[in-house]
């Protein structure tokens, strides 16, 4: 299956949890024997045409057009996806399937939809009603209405939890048969790391204290400030602690503040940004991972940790009570409340057995549930209905050759060329009209 896939990031760039889902899931569908194609932003020295572990990546430059409006900076990126996708198919032919990951690729996988009659389906990851409790400002409605028009354009929503599918269907209005639900994965053989574990927590902490790791970002609704707010409590009850914090993000000044605030520098270290290999030696040092989210639609590094052996102490929301049993893999604790996080997180640093048990469970979760090669699998079955039920209509995708002419060149037809053209036009100003007005829901067809 020839497969096209849609990200505004992609490795090396890393804003979130997104690009590392997008390189996975591209490498294990390669690895099942489709031909995958990446198209994503470009970052700093990458090359912007490799091919990596088997995956054509296409890295494009944003219109350079200067605007400090990220949305217009987004439909800049979406133009420059456009024009390489249209070279793409131009040289190639077509795909079988686009997959589009988040609102950020919503404007190129609405118009490649319907300029070539290719299925599209969606990843939403996340949605900005979740992010921030409701919808308040203009910006935040123009990114609702953004997600909205992706899901409605979608052949089949792709949604990470039971959670996130109902968040789906409450928020964005999706019909729930047509919510796929394929969890996030993680490569456990990533974790096997060797190092000297004593040099290396030696650069965080003590001999004699034990590490508690947080690692994202710094946001409100990634529950950093609760653990930060709990940390007074918990040193009185167990001195020998210390908290790392690795990740940035609009809260971090306000954070280390309220440390200094507390007396607890040197209890307390925020280390920035931390690169993958730090990341997997500091899941494997630590004594435990603590993500008090407030909002997570699933949560991938809490699977990073179980990978590494890390025991996890999680709340009990979203993503995060899918994956964790209290006491078996992890710790639960209530959303929002600092004195169950510092209940949870003593009792499992007094408790050595306990430690033990959620380590071997931990791992145990991950190969069973979450390797990329299931979600993959899972994938590829969601593309083959997509298929099957386009079979017969005008979204019946045959894959052929593009037969080269004597000069070595491939033109495309004038005609063709201008339907692109039309079609790009013609959906930017019904964007514009449904953004402004957002319609009432209703079920899309999906050969209409």
């Amino acid at each position: 299956m020839k497969i096209l896939m849609l990200s505004w990031e992609y490795p090396p760039k890393n804003i979130g949890g997104l690009s590392n889902h997008v390189y996975y899931l591209s490498k294990a569908l390669e690895k099942l024997g489709n031909e995958v194609h990446v198209v994503t932003c470009f970052e700093g020295e990458a090359p912007l045409e490799t091919i990596d572990s088997g995956v054509f990546v296409h890295r494009v430059i944003p219109y350079n057009i200067n605007t400090s409006d990220f949305t217009k900076w987004v439909m800049h990126l979406n133009f420059s996806i456009i024009e390489e996708v249209v070279k793409l198919i131009s040289k190639h032919g077509k795909f079988d399937v686009i997959h589009a990951h988040d609102w950020l690729t919503s404007y190129a996988a609405k118009t490649l939809k319907n300029s070539f009659n290719i299925p599209m389906v969606c990843t939403i990851h996340a949605t900005e009603h979740g992010r921030n409790g409701g919808i308040r400002t203009e910006l935040q409605s123009y990114i609702s209405s953004a997600e909205w028009i992706l899901t409605y354009e979608a052949w089949k929503i792709v949604a990470c939890s039971n959670y996130m599918k109902e968040e789906i269907n409450q928020v964005l209005s999706a019909p729930l048969d047509k919510i796929n639900i394929i969890p996030n994965g993680v490569d456990a053989e990533d974790f096997k790391v060797d190092f000297d574990d004593l040099e290396f927590r030696r650069n965080y902490a003590l001999d004699n204290e034990k590490i508690v790791f947080f690692i994202g970002r710094h946001v409100y609704e990634k529950g950093v400030q609760i653990l930060i707010d709990a940390a007074p409590d918990i040193i009185n009850s167990y001195k020998d602690i210390k908290f790392v914090i690795a990740g940035k993000g609009d809260m971090t000044e306000e954070l280390k503040e309220k440390v200094k605030y507390f007396g607890l520098e040197n209890k307390v270290l925020f280390t920035g940004y931390m690169d993958d290999e730090t990341k997997k030696k500091m899941y494997k040092t630590a004594d435990a991972a603590v993500f008090p989210s407030l909002y997570e639609p699933f949560g991938i590094v809490a699977l990073e940790a179980m990978a590494a052996g890390c025991p996890v102490v999680a709340s009990d929301i979203g993503g995060l009570k899918e994956v964790i049993e209290h006491k078996t893999n992890g710790m639960k604790i209530i959303t929002g409340s600092k004195d169950s996080l510092k209940d949870n997180l003593l009792e499992l640093l007094r408790r050595e057995d306990l430690r033990k048990h959620l380590k071997e469970k931990g791992i145990e979760t991950v190969l069973e549930k979450y390797s990329w090669d299931k979600v993959a699998e899972a994938t590829v079955k969601m593309y083959e209905k997509v298929k099957e039920e386009a079979k017969g209509t005008e979204w019946e995708v045959s894959i052929e050759k593009v037969k080269k002419k004597s000069t070595g060149t491939t033109r495309r037809k004038k005609s063709e060329v201008v339907k692109v053209v039309d079609n790009l036009e013609a959906d930017e100003v019904k964007i514009a009209e449904e953004i402004t007005v957002k319609p009432k829901r209703t079920r899309k067809k999906a050969n209409s």
